[in-house]
């Protein structure tokens, strides 16, 4: 899983919370709100830096379970979740699930697309969920996003995800700071462009970063999401982009 340590890198450098993280919390999440997550149970399958798992719990979730391959992103996690008592942070692999009919939602952010077995990952989250429950997850769109896979994932593919995460972060400004100014001279009327408009240079680079350096990424279609997703014990399967426009929200039921 070297991706995930690679990721851990990043998150011990950006651990600070953001409050616009609340903003792309709702993009990815939705259509589910913060009544959807009121005193509910929730699992986060491979946290971060734990922002997620944040606004789960300020939006009144019951209890959140997060965990994260990396000591980094799990240190980083538990500092930001410190003040709530009904949290709770881990190491741990989402190859190993061992929760059962446990979980109101489970939802993985950002993550699914990195592995090299989605399905196993998958059907773990599933089989920790309680009848019923909620599977959540947001991954990488091909439609809308055509052009990271024609010239940009061949970057990483076969140069930056074989370099030092080190040297990739200072190679990534050459990519963010043109990518900051562009979007102050123009905002157009793309909302994940005219969302990044009100980001900093910082949080832009963090971006751009987290394209150049995990060893897997997936860029899928609409129906082949569906595909993965259909293959397990759910129903109800929802593919949507989100609010941004800016990948696949995926919500199913489990049976």
């Amino acid at each position: 899983m070297a991706s995930e340590n690679r990721f851990g890198f990043e998150w011990d450098l950006y651990s600070k919370l953001n409050p616009q993280y609340e903003l792309q919390f709702k993009n990815w999440v939705g259509p589910l709100g913060p009544a959807d997550f009121k005193d509910k149970v929730v699992l986060d399958a491979g946290c971060g830096m734990g922002r997620n798992s944040y606004w789960a719990l300020k939006w009144g979730a019951k209890r959140v379970v997060a965990f994260d391959f990396d000591e980094r992103s799990v240190t980083a996690t538990r500092k930001n979740l410190k003040e709530f008592s009904q949290a709770e942070v881990s190491f741990g692999s989402i190859y190993d699930i061992a929760w059962e009919n446990e979980f109101d939602i489970a939802m993985s952010i950002g993550v699914i697309h990195h592995l090299k077995d989605p399905q196993r990952a998958l059907a773990n989250m599933v089989r920790a969920l309680k009848p019923d429950g909620t599977l959540l997850l947001w991954v990488y769109s091909y439609e809308g996003n055509e052009w990271i896979p024609k010239f940009v994932d061949p970057v990483r593919k076969h140069i930056t995800s074989k370099l030092p995460v080190q040297v990739v972060y200072w190679l990534s400004y050459g990519c963010s700071v043109p990518l900051w100014f562009y979007t102050r001279l123009y905002q157009g009327t793309k909302p994940y462009i005219h969302q990044l408009s009100r980001s900093t240079l910082s949080q832009i680079h963090n971006i751009v970063f987290d394209q150049l350096i995990p060893t897997v990424a997936n860029y899928w279609r609409k129906s082949e999401v569906f595909d993965l997703v259909n293959q397990l014990e759910v129903k109800n399967i929802s593919v949507q982009h989100p609010l941004n426009n800016s990948g696949w929200t995926v919500l199913a039921i489990k049976k």
